[in-house]
């Protein structure tokens, strides 16, 4: 008798550029292809995953092979560990062997933003994503969406750049009887960017104008909390976060039913803040709420 073996929830993707396409100022698009990536799972709303970006001089990124994969990563050399950042699949067509992911071109000069500035068809990565054949003992769920709102809550979503790769995928999957607010905040004017949304959802972009991050962010949720809260709630101390020595992931596994949704991801700092705005000055219940920091302001992304 065969034994079928398990498949697991994450597999590599040896990948290749199929296309590259400049969206606005801030944003690049860049479709990749690869022999494998009909086994690639279309999971939408928020999905992550990790690209694997060649070396200094490389056109290719290379990855040990194998279920310890990332325990032989971590214990190279420096100079021989590929840089690996963490994105949101903005569009997977497994019919066609295609992902798209969105990268924003940072000022920092990091190994994603410098290869994004160059990458042309037929530079070669790694993508650690989702492997459609999973079917374990969860379902055949993955991991790596966040997006769990309860039925007929009134949303809240809210982001800076690094967020919005996600946010519009999560928009094209809403069912189109949704409410509720989405707010980008991006670099430039030049960045906001043509997205499907549901008729009840009101989709604002604010620029910030070179100014920090969070400057239009803050006091735009704070508006829109008070808009979609009915009446005054008793708010809860939450516990401020050491965000050098911490990670700012607070993201509830099950939603109880709440008229209100949030979701909100972007830098640590800013997300800290609109935690402590909602939870404790507005009093929305943290299980109904997800507080993702993508990012902290002068610190390399974690893997």
């Amino acid at each position: 008798m065969t034994q079928t073996l398990p498949v697991a929830p994450w597999r590599l993707f040896t990948v290749e550029v199929r296309a590259v396409r400049r969206l606005s100022p801030s944003f690049v698009r860049v479709t990749f292809t690869g022999p494998d990536l009909d086994r690639f799972a279309d999971n939408g709303y928020d999905q992550r995953v990790k690209l694997a970006f060649p070396l200094p001089g490389q056109r290719e990124a290379r990855l040990p092979e194998g279920p310890d994969w990332y325990a032989r990563w971590r214990v190279l050399p420096e100079h021989q560990r590929n840089p690996i950042r963490t994105y949101t699949v903005r569009a997977a067509r497994p019919e066609l062997a295609e992902v798209d992911v969105d990268l924003v071109l940072h000022g920092d000069g990091g190994p994603a933003t410098r290869w994004a500035r160059r990458a042309q068809p037929g530079d070669q990565i790694v993508i650690v994503g989702p492997d459609a054949g999973h079917d374990g003992e969860h379902g055949g769920e993955h991991g790596g969406v966040e997006f769990r709102p309860p039925a007929a809550a009134k949303l809240l979503l809210a982001g800076d750049e690094t967020a919005v790769p996600a946010i519009c995928s999560i928009l094209e999957r809403l069912p189109v009887t949704a409410r509720g607010r989405v707010l980008l905040e991006v670099p430039e004017v030049g960045d906001a960017q043509p997205v499907a949304a549901p008729p009840g959802v009101a989709v604002q972009w604010l620029a910030r104008g070179g100014h920090p991050p969070g400057s239009r962010l803050v006091s735009a949720v704070s508006a829109a909390a008070a808009e979609l809260m009915s009446g005054p709630s008793v708010g809860v101390p939450v516990t401020e976060l050491n965000l050098d020595v911490e990670l700012l992931w607070e993201v509830p596994i099950s939603v109880l039913p709440t008229p209100l949704y949030a979701w909100l991801a972007g830098e640590a700092g800013v997300i800290r803040t609109l935690r402590r705005h909602l939870v404790t000055e507005r009093g929305l219940d943290r299980r109904a709420v997800a507080f993702m920091g993508y990012w902290r302001l002068g610190r390399a992304d974690p893997v």
